[in-house]
């Protein structure tokens, strides 16, 4: 076998240790699997002169930001990025971003408002609206929502360009009614030197764009230095140091998700074809790292899969780092039937979960949990990853057994309003006293007496 040759896993449901490699392939995934590259914990001894697990370094990030400020930020930027930057650099000005706007091509200007379009669209619909409900004698409840007043949006930008997840996060908050968008991403030609980036923040009209990555960017944006204001909450996808970060930081601020590595689980059968799976597990695979689970009780379609895959990864821009994502975080599995693996599906609780098979809508039902779910042959997650409506920030890890994906729902804050006349208050008053009673909170029950007696503000002087 030549060296080269893909090393794709390819198990049997009726093999004992299946379930076992998929349960450890999830924890690997999970924020608790260490995925750190050579690089990066070559990168961890230099800074900090010892071989620090990701969450310390992120707890050391974190803190020295929170108790120095701006300066602690200025150091771990140079340190980690390799950039020196000063209080002046490290935003963008609003120049820079006017000209890369008038820069950029028309065509990618056409392409993302047609995309924020279709964004709004969906984001509006699916908006929380006021409720009001009438009660006895006048009074009335209400559950009000309002847009939190300032979000931070994290921005990869280490190895590829994501102006995607600037339209993925940013429009939601819009369509809620965020005024205050903070965006942080390196500074980098890939993150906030990216051109694309900032002519797509002129476009949407966030104004605040920050050279600022990792670990560092997230504390700066939940704790505020000098410059940056903090936020109220921060969302968007990262590294496992942004994940941590996020995670450590909340509290102080809320987050959407501790985000990992990004996955896809396939369920297929006979009339999938090859090159279209083999395409959307290579599409998650060129994240690097990026997780590709097949899933068929088609036996012959895993080999015409791998053929694929071996044949396409001589053509990506990234087909080392896929070959390497596909090696270390993929599996083909082949299931009795359907609906085992459907089981399968859900065990895993995917980011994306695509049913390529030729009726997808009984499946969908059998698989309750998944971050978003393509149906059909002809809906790649990349429809979701760049253009549907719908946020490509995702749960991932098996979160989705508990958590959903971003919406402009998010950055809603919710809150009640409650109003009772004196009439409507003495039908509730009885129950009020017998549970404050049973709790042993005799000024709970005083509150409700004093307004039903003969007081000032009693029966002789009933206000509304």
């Amino acid at each position: 076998m030549p060296a080269d040759t893909l090393q794709l896993r390819c198990l049997d449901t009726r093999q004992a240790d299946t379930l076992a490699a998929l349960d450890e392939l999830r924890e690997r995934l999970s924020p608790r699997g260490d995925i750190v590259s050579e690089a990066g914990r070559k990168k961890t001894l230099a800074v900090f002169g010892e071989a620090l697990a990701p969450r310390q370094v992120v707890e050391r990030i974190c803190g020295d930001v929170r108790t120095q400020g701006l300066p602690a930020l200025l150091r771990y930027t140079e340190q980690l990025d390799g950039t020196k930057l000063t209080p002046t650099t490290i935003r963008v000005s609003a120049d820079e971003l006017a000209a890369a706007h008038r820069a950029i091509e028309p065509e990618f200007l056409a392409s993302v408002r047609r995309i924020r379009a279709n964004i709004l669209e969906f984001q509006t619909a699916i908006l929380h609206q006021d409720v009001r409900i009438e009660r006895p004698h006048g009074g009335y409840l209400r559950q009000r929502y309002l847009p939190l007043d300032r979000v931070g949006l994290c921005v990869p930008g280490g190895a590829a360009s994501y102006p995607s997840t600037v339209l993925m996060t940013a429009v939601p908050a819009q369509a809620a009614g965020v005024k205050q968008i903070a965006v942080v991403a390196p500074p980098t030609k890939f993150g906030a030197d990216s051109p694309y980036i900032r002519a797509l923040c002129f476009e949407l009209g966030v104004t605040e764009l920050y050279r600022i990555g990792g670990a560092q960017g997230v504390a700066a944006l939940a704790y505020g230095v000098e410059g940056l204001p903090r936020v109220d909450k921060i969302v968007g996808p990262g590294n496992q140091f942004v994940a941590l970060a996020k995670q450590h930081v909340f509290g102080d601020v809320d987050i959407d998700s501790i985000a990992g590595p990004s996955e896809v689980a396939v369920v297929a059968d006979a009339s999938a074809r090859p090159e279209f799976i083999a395409y959307d597990m290579l599409a998650q695979a060129e994240h690097s790292p990026g997780s590709s689970v097949l899933l068929t009780w088609d036996a012959t379609l895993p080999a015409r899969v791998a053929a694929e895959l071996e044949k396409r990864l001589t053509t990506l821009s990234r087909g080392d780092l896929a070959r390497a994502a596909l090696e270390e975080y993929g599996l083909m599995i082949v299931t009795r039937d359907a609906d085992e693996a459907c089981a399968l599906a859900d065990r895993i609780g995917p980011e994306h979960l695509h049913l390529d098979v030729a009726d997808p809508e009984p499946l969908l039902a059998k698989i309750p949990h998944a971050g978003a779910t393509f149906v059909g042959h002809y809906s790649p997650v990349a429809i979701g990853d760049y253009a549907a409506g719908p946020s490509h920030v995702l749960p991932t890890g098996g979160t989705a057994r508990f958590a959903a994906g971003l919406t402009a729902n998010d950055f809603l804050r919710s809150s009640s309003v409650i109003h009772t006349t004196r009439e409507g208050l003495k039908l509730l008053a009885d129950d009020v006293r017998r549970l404050a009673d049973v709790e042993g909170l005799t000024a709970h029950r005083e509150s409700v007496d004093i307004r039903m007696g003969n007081g000032e503000w009693g029966m002789g002087n009933a206000q509304p």
